[in-house]
């Protein structure tokens, strides 16, 4: 939900523009501190008309700046606009009383340009390297709702705190298929309800990685696709749904791209908040829920901690499925009763999440598939999975923990139904999140896929297996994944098959 006295009008002027990762205010700042000191150089005859000119772009666009909140990477062009102007004002100045105007000989002005011009460039660098996201129009034929709910299983004591009565609480994030909203309806916030949960989400993910917050600044001034609240599509259709955990000190809005893509091709994705695992939890009442898991730094004791919190984290995933079955039915009121098809559920899940929608599928025959994007299976492979799986990867390289593959095609080769595993060429770990959006494209980190295409290649990978699995469209599967990546199909208790890819081009 978007704060009270807050507009249309605030976000449009802050909207960014793709390709310069800026907003039209950054972008008429950094213009009119270009032709400032382009207009040092300028022939006499032009150099004051072309100075004014600039400063009537520049100061207005900083005023507006400083209105709407100036971003860390407009400072450097800030300082460079102010010594140009300390430098190319006076003369101007200077000639209006009268008095002969001095310009400094070319050799000894030229460093200091060159300097103001390192300083001003540094922005669009810096901005390009930290954006605000522009997460990608979905392609479906839906528009795309969202909303977010808290339950509370009064059945389950809180195993992260010693109050007995302390009760076992979700913060859950539906996105859905909803009715088109009207032009200029503002668009969700990302990573919270307001502005100021997504600051205090974005600050917590920045120190969980050991950066500073002011780097990733940018995101609480994010919107995603889908409206808040927006109406149910109309039609009657039911809609299968899908339940998301996100990875070990992620949150629920980590993968909103990947969730308002499955959504606007019909599918309800109920991502999930793991209070004292998750690195931050928001409360509808206001209370702030830090992470408490952290590693030892022992391997068998990190392996057994690990194989808790994923218990915790797929018993969580139950619940909501029995919360989402519960408001379908009308048990609350609520606009997408009756529009949940509950009996065709996946679960899907990121790095320690995707171990936990593993488990969660052993553990709960609900659940018809499960997805797991980049996960290291923890925990036991008994029972076997009876759903069929699909296990996204990242390339494995000589840095690649050796423990990661044996242990995720023991995984899937323990089971009764085809699974598959699909390595992409180019993705990283982040590639499966919304990481590449608004981290800096560094390989190691989100891969070399670019920003584009990581969002596209990871959900169109998973709508092709929830829409077989869970829609039964007719074709080959392996065939339709093998456009991805590295295909192997494993099952029935052992047999593994590869099906490899022809070459994909990096991009």
């Amino acid at each position: 939900m978007r704060p009270p006295g807050s507009g249309a009008e605030h976000g449009r002027v802050t909207e960014t523009v793709p390709l310069l990762s800026l907003s039209l205010p950054e972008v008429l700042v950094l213009l009119g501190a270009v032709a400032l000191l382009v207009a040092r150089w300028l022939p006499p005859a032009t150099r004051r008309p072309g100075t004014v000119a600039a400063g009537a772009v520049l100061v207005p666009s900083a005023i507006v700046l400083g209105i709407v909140g100036i971003r860390w990477q407009m400072l450097p062009v800030l300082a460079g606009a102010a010594v140009t102007s300390a430098f190319a004002l006076p003369p101007l100045l200077r000639r209006r009383t009268g008095r002969p105007a001095r310009r400094a000989r070319w050799w000894l002005a030229l460093p200091g340009s060159l300097a103001c011009a390192g300083l001003i460039a540094t922005g669009p660098v810096a901005a390009r390297a930290f954006p605000v996201p522009v997460f990608p129009e979905p392609t479906g034929d839906f528009a795309v709702g969202t909303r977010v709910v808290q339950w509370s299983d009064p059945l389950r004591p809180e195993s992260f705190t010693a109050d007995p009565d302390d009760r076992r609480t979700v913060v859950v994030q539906l996105w859905y298929p909803a009715q088109k909203s009207p032009a200029g309806v503002p668009r969700a916030q990302y990573l919270g309800r307001t502005e100021d949960e997504a600051r205090t989400v974005s600050e917590a993910l920045a120190d969980g990685a050991g950066l500073p917050g002011f780097l990733v600044d940018g995101l609480p001034k994010a919107r995603s696709r889908a409206v808040v609240d927006a109406p149910v599509a109309g039609g009657g259709a039911r809609f299968p749904v899908v339940l998301f955990s996100p990875g070990s000190g992620g949150v629920r809005s980590q993968n909103t791209a990947w969730a308002e893509e499955l959504a606007s091709h019909g599918y309800l994705v109920a991502a999930l908040d793991h209070p004292y695992d998750s690195t931050v939890v928001v409360l509808a009442d206001g209370r702030t829920i830090r992470a408490t898991t952290a590693s030892s730094g022992d391997r068998d004791r990190d392996e057994e901690l690990a194989a808790g919190w994923t218990a915790v984290r797929a018993a969580d995933l139950g619940f909501v499925l029995t919360q989402l079955e519960r408001l379908d039915r009308g048990e609350t009121a609520d606009p997408l009763t009756g529009r949940l098809d509950t009996g065709r559920a996946a679960v899907a899940g990121h790095s320690l999440g995707g171990a936990a929608a593993l488990q969660a599928a052993r553990q709960d025959r609900r659940f018809d598939a499960a997805v797991d994007l980049d996960g290291y299976p923890h925990g036991s492979t008994a029972p076997a999975l009876e759903q069929p799986a699909l296990a996204l990867t990242q390339e494995i390289t000589a840095g690649t923990d050796p423990r990661y593959l044996p242990r995720l095609t023991e995984a899937l080769e323990h089971s009764t139904a085809t699974s598959y595993r699909l390595t992409v060429p180019g993705a990283g770990h982040l590639t499966f999140t919304d990481g590449p959006l608004y981290l800096p494209p560094i390989p190691s980190l989100v891969g070399t896929l670019g920003r584009t295409e990581s969002p596209r290649v990871v959900a169109a990978a998973t709508l092709a297996f929830l829409d077989a699995t869970l829609r039964g469209h007719p074709g080959d599967l392996a065939d339709t994944l093998r456009s991805y990546g590295t295909v192997s199909s494993s099952g029935a208790r052992g047999t593994a098959t590869p099906v490899p890819s022809p070459p994909r081009s990096r991009r």
